[in-house]
């Protein structure tokens, strides 16, 4: 059974600069839609969501971070909606009828904008031509013959008046305020108040008798009078009316001509027309307020004409006159005010007051008949956004109302027409997020009907590549970068494996690549070259590990000055190197432990160290447990084993987790058992099965680099190196230095398929396979151990017999 050392041109994936048929980054077509090409279940999912309108088939693109969710789904669904019908603009005006309730209409997109406009300017002339109207030749004439007949008709009833009071014998006086005084007359003479009051007192009564007589009757012109001048009032303004009827018709025959073909607009319009009318009185000329004595506070300047043209405001609530086929809106701060759209407030007098134009579109609004971008992280921060979100999905409108807060008293506001919704809600999160709302939250998976999962990797082969260079010539156009060369972009490619950590994959965390781009661009700029060559590729790459590799630097510096114990050169008995992966932020990195084994005469079994310490996760529990498993397979078939022992990571003082290491612990324990040492001259990590087959782990380039640099450090020796498992090896994307240092024999790389394969690595001696007695053979490592776990057991019974 001999393990063969990986050759260095198995450690990693390397393209041949020459496979890029493209001299440079320039030569790359633009590409379009050729990521897309990568995320098949999201593609189908976003095909769906084109093709099934309402509020009931919404999208949850579900993802890891850096795989560039929003950008993927912007993109896509804005190329797709700019050939879509443009929406209408959205618009809410005035409620003449129900003040507090604004009428939302809808016109074709830019009519919006036009009606606002062309509104304004037809208000703003009938404001300002208004009331020279009035004094045009035909009003003005028509005015003053009603006039005249009622100056006629009210002379002839002061006349007849005057003469009743002669021929009574008084004397009729009429002041500037249209007061009337009777004054006797005697004798044709006018009597002062002390000549009337010499008269005889029956001729005193007399004349005051007389006087009252005629009051009743003066009184009774002055009522006839006054019906005549209400008539007169109420000719005047239907005179005015007429003649403002006449100019409104003329001023608002354009709109009526444009816009009578929407129904609402044509009421609106003669709503305007009527309610300018009934205020008619508003545009009469009529005398200037005097100053007011509270000049000096800071009131209102507000005319009651003001308030009357305010109304005839457009609210564009959304204005589309600029878009381009269906809106794609992204959510990026989805307040319920933000989402849902707001009612606002303007202060006055310290009195806050508000009206249908101060109604303010939210983003569910503006991507109403198109679609919305919003991520679930961001909305689930605030329940309010998200309960308003759902109850717009199910009611099919989108409804601005002031948010009620509790028990807190609700104030008189406007309540706006809903507007109905027809829009798609593309939900951005991760799978936990999804499962989260699917399992708690049964609207959810009602509105929310599609999934789109996207894909960490894709297969590396040679049209995928292809593919992917087209991406990154997107990237390189779109963020104005230099020109990658050829050997850059083969480089890039094998990056993306790296990250990938799999030779035959490459990864889709495309921001992580453009950024890693960007600096490389930037640090060829500095340089003073035109193009971006591969020695500046490799520079971003080791500077972005520069930059976030402290801890493992300051590890480093522990293993240099030994104060964390692992050997690289030597042998032991009972120890064993595992290799474990730690990451700090976005940075991982692999080390070493040192794994040791102690057995003796007992009937405690196998200790795990970690677990009794409450420092094991329940995956490195269930390794151990595994291990013991491995045990009864190899040892107790004709005995029981008894044994204590105890298995541990040195110098671990944080929890541990994982079944990565269970190989490296079987290994010390074995080496314990059969008191066959283990060279440190290599790490190992694999995960055992109860068969004693080596598993897959992750992380095992990190390991092998880890390890490697522990030995670099401290000197090579041509013996050292790695084992790891055989399945692992199409995951190795090791860094150049380690392919030079195992192409001059200093590192060696191992991959085994079984414990047996691993320990003759490890021991230089063979395990060994039982023969039909069931005995291994003499000298093997599992001979020696299985004569060891007889003597431990014979030991155990001897001192049972011993006791009292």
């Amino acid at each position: 059974m001999d393990a063969k050392e990986l050759s260095p041109e198995m450690l990693s994936s390397r393209t041949d600069p020459t496979e890029i048929k493209y001299e440079s980054s320039i030569d790359i077509p633009e590409s379009t839609g050729d990521y897309d090409l990568f995320q098949p279940r999201a593609l189908q999912a976003f095909r769906m969501a084109l093709a099934i309108r309402g509020t009931c088939h919404n999208l949850y693109l579900s993802g890891d971070a850096n795989l560039g969710r929003s950008y993927f789904a912007r993109e896509y669904f804005k190329l797709r909606a700019a050939n879509r019908p443009t929406p209408p603009d959205q618009l809410y005006l005035h409620n003449f009828s129900h003040q507090d309730r604004p009428i939302a209409v809808n016109l074709p997109a830019g009519k919006g904008k036009e009606f606002k406009e062309a509104l304004a300017d037809v208000t703003a002339q009938i404001r300002e031509q208004l009331p020279a109207w009035f004094e045009r030749e035909p009003h003005v004439k028509a005015h003053e013959k009603i006039s005249r007949t009622f100056q006629d008709e009210r002379e002839d009833m002061f006349s007849k008046m005057e003469d009743l009071a002669k021929e009574r014998g008084f004397s009729l006086e009429i002041d500037d305020q249209n007061g009337l005084t009777l004054i006797p007359l005697v004798e044709g003479r006018i009597l002062n108040d002390e000549e009337f009051e010499r008269l005889d007192p029956e001729l005193r009564k007399t004349l005051r008798n007389s006087a009252d007589d005629l009051l009743i009757e003066i009184t009774a012109i002055l009522r006839r009078i006054g019906k005549t001048e209400e008539g007169f009032r109420k000719d005047e303004r239907k005179l005015h009316q007429e003649t403002a009827k006449e100019m409104l018709k003329e001023q608002l025959a354009p709109l009526h001509k444009d816009y009578d073909s929407f129904e609402t607009i044509r009421d609106y319009l003669d709503d305007i027309e009527s309610e300018l009318i009934d205020n008619i009185d508003l545009f009469m000329a009529r005398e200037q307020p005097s100053p007011s004595p509270l000049a000096g506070l800071n009131l209102s300047d507000a005319s009651p004409a003001d308030d009357l043209f305010s109304r005839f405001d457009v609210n564009l609530l959304v204005d589309n006159s600029e878009t381009e086929g269906a809106p794609v809106v992204m959510s990026d701060h989805p307040t319920p005010f933000n989402l849902l759209g707001s009612i606002e407030r303007e202060s006055e007098m310290g009195a806050l007051y508000t009206d249908f134009t101060l109604i303010r579109a939210g983003d569910i609004h503006k991507a109403n008949h198109g679609y919305l971008i919003v991520y679930a992280d961001d909305i689930l921060t605030t329940p309010s956004s998200w309960e308003g979100l759902l109850r717009a999905l199910r009611t099919g409108q989108a409804r601005i109302e002031d948010p009620g807060e509790g028990d807190q008293v609700r104030t008189k506001t406007l309540e706006p027409e809903p507007i109905p919704l027809d829009l798609t809600v593309i939900l951005i999160g991760s799978e936990d997020t999804y499962e989260l709302l699917l399992y708690n939250d049964e609207r959810f998976g009602k509105y929310f009907k599609l999934k789109a999962h996207m894909q960490l990797y894709a297969e590396r082969n040679a049209e995928n590549i292809e593919r992917f260079v087209r991406v990154l010539g997107k990237i390189i156009t779109d963020a104005e970068l230099l020109p990658f060369e050829r050997s850059s972009l083969a480089r890039i490619v094998d990056h993306s494996s790296r990250l990938a950590e799999d030779q035959t994959k490459l990864s889709l965390r495309i921001p992580l690549i453009k950024e890693m781009m960007v600096e490389a661009s930037a640090l060829a700029a500095l340089d003073g070259k035109k193009t971006v060559d591969l020695p500046a590729i490799g520079e971003a790459i080791s500077m972005k590990d520069f930059r976030s590799n402290l801890y493992e630097e300051e590890f480093m510096t522990e293993y240099d000055r030994e104060v964390i114990k692992v050997e690289t050169t030597g042998e032991g008995v009972g120890h064993a190197n595992g290799l474990s992966v730690t990451l700090f932020g976005d940075y991982e990195f692999g080390l070493p432990h040192r794994i040791s084994c102690t057995v003796g005469v007992g009937h405690g079994g196998i200790l795990d160290l970690e677990r009794e310490a409450r420092m094991g996760g329940p995956i490195h529990t269930k390794g151990m447990m595994i291990i013991k498993s491995c045990l009864v397979r190899l040892f107790a078939q004709d005995k029981p084993i008894v044994m204590t022992g105890s298995l541990c990571f040195e110098q671990s003082y944080a929890g541990i987790e994982g079944d990565s290491a269970s190989g490296a612990e079987l290994a010390a324990l074995l080496s314990s058992l059969s008191g066959v040492p283990i060279k440190y001259d290599y790490a190992f990590t694999g995960a055992v099965s109860q068969s004693g087959m080596i598993m897959a782990v992750g992380g095992v380039s990190r390991k092998i680099e880890g390890f490697f640099e522990v030995c670099r450090r401290r000197g090579f020796n041509g013996k050292q190196g790695v084992i790891f498992p055989a399945d692992n090896v199409v995951n190795l994307m090791l860094r150049d230095e380690i392919i030079e240092a195992v192409q001059k024999k200093q590192f060696h790389i191992y991959p085994v398929t079984t414990i047996e394969e691993a320990m003759l690595i490890l021991t230089g001696v063979e395990a060994g396979e039982v023969d039909g007695n069931g005995k291994f053979p003499e000298g093997s490592l599992y001979r020696r151990a299985d004569d060891r776990l007889a003597e431990l057991a014979r030991l155990a019974a001897q001192a049972e017999c011993r006791k009292p």
